[in-house]
């Protein structure tokens, strides 16, 4: 227990980082005047330079698991925070973004393995826990920006060390504590499928490597519409929020954080839920539920639309964790290049979805980029052809 709450404590810190820097894109654009576009290519570089390096880390750490990437992970994100805050170009800004990204891809693999390796018989619970650490951050992300990033300007960022210092020496300890009991694990386990190599090689038949490459593209489509969606959230609202109802940047972020505390409660609340009732049933309504609440929030007033960000990041933040375990019991022996490719996958459409609409928003200006986002949760239907689970397994 205290491995799964330090790694989720550890996400919390991590994630808290990481959404600062598109919470704070209103800060950046007005001290060094920066267009949508390169407002774009900054959330493209945080979240692209995570998306390459996580599934090639989970790949690797399944073969040789590295706790030592634990703290390290923690060490890249301090140098990223330093550089921000220090920042007074582009091209430091990207610098910036980049060692925060390499801190987030180097944490999430081998914390989600921590996570798994601490589940027990409850996957879907312990994948919550460590991911309603992630939604934690994520949701103080924006009250971070309105509390210490707007009245003390890019040296705030330096407030944020703080943050990295205390993740460091939390996965430090979860380290020593994982080290001896990965071992183990991993050696019984090639042992295993050493022992049953043949047997293996009989069981995979052609058909269902179909159906698994089948599963994973659903499954994809629906990280699309959510990852790409909380990207134009994340990245425009603010905007958005301030040019439709002319209030300043304080409000737009505290509207942010209803979303991302709503979804830390739904992070919460998904996996156990998936446990009870099934994981497929979870992961469709995640996306597709998510559909009539978004298609209002860009047409009511300020109020109406706090209100709204309620079931929106309740509803949407919910199944991710699910989808996670939902994919590792489709790849069993493959939980850190399950969890590094989902990851990844995020966070790299997340960042390419950030380019287009930057470069949308450029053209036919904020208001049309957050009224076509709010289409995306329809993908959600796809979800419909997912095979049923083995919840109770």
């Amino acid at each position: 227990m205290y491995a799964l709450v330090g790694v989720s404590l550890a996400h919390l810190f991590n994630d808290a980082m990481q959404t600062v820097i598109p919470a704070g894109f209103p800060l950046f654009q007005q001290q060094m005047n920066l267009s949508f576009s390169q407002i774009g290519w900054v959330a493209f570089v945080l979240n692209v330079t995570a998306s390459i390096l996580q599934p090639l880390i989970g790949a690797y750490t399944d073969k040789k698991p590295m706790p030592s990437l634990l703290p390290l992970g923690m060490i890249f994100s301090l140098l990223g925070m330093i550089g921000l805050a220090y920042s007074s170009s582009l091209a430091t800004l990207l610098l910036s973004v980049t060692a925060v990204g390499i801190g987030s891809s180097v944490l999430h693999p081998e914390s989600s393995r921590v996570a798994h390796m601490a589940a027990g018989k409850g996957r879907g619970l312990a994948q919550s826990v460590f991911q309603v650490g992630g939604n934690t951050g994520q949701a103080l992300g924006p009250l971070l920006v309105a509390f210490i990033l707007a009245p003390r300007g890019q040296h705030g960022f330096l407030w944020f060390t703080l943050l990295a210092l205390i993740g460091l020496a939390i996965q430090y300890g979860v380290s020593r504590w994982y080290r001896p009991r990965v071992i183990r694990a991993h050696a019984a386990l090639a042992e295993a499928k050493i022992a049953s190599a043949g047997a293996a090689q009989q069981a995979q038949p052609a058909v269902e490597r179909k159906t698994v490459v089948f599963v994973i593209s659903v499954l994809i489509l629906l990280l699309f519409s959510k990852f790409v969606y909380l990207a134009g959230m994340n990245g425009y609202y603010s905007f958005y929020y301030m040019e439709r109802y002319g209030l300043p940047l304080e409000k737009a972020q505290i509207c942010l954080f209803v979303l991302q505390f709503a979804g830390m409660l739904g992070t919460l609340l998904g996996g156990p839920l998936a446990d009870r009732i099934g994981r497929k049933s979870v992961i469709w309504f995640s996306i597709f539920g998510t559909a009539p609440f978004a298609l209002f929030l860009p047409y009511v007033g300020p109020t109406a639309a706090m209100l709204l960000c309620i079931p929106i990041g309740l509803i949407l933040m919910s199944g991710f964790s699910v989808i996670i375990v939902y994919a590792q019991e489709l790849l069993p022996g493959k939980v850190g290049t399950v969890a590094g490719l989902f990851f990844g996958l995020s966070f790299g459409m997340g960042g390419i979805g950030s380019v287009a609409l930057g470069g949308l928003a450029d053209v036919t200006g904020v208001p049309f980029v957050i009224q076509l986002c709010a289409f995306l949760p329809l993908l959600g239907v796809v979800a419909f052809l997912l095979p049923k689970d083995r919840r109770h397994e």
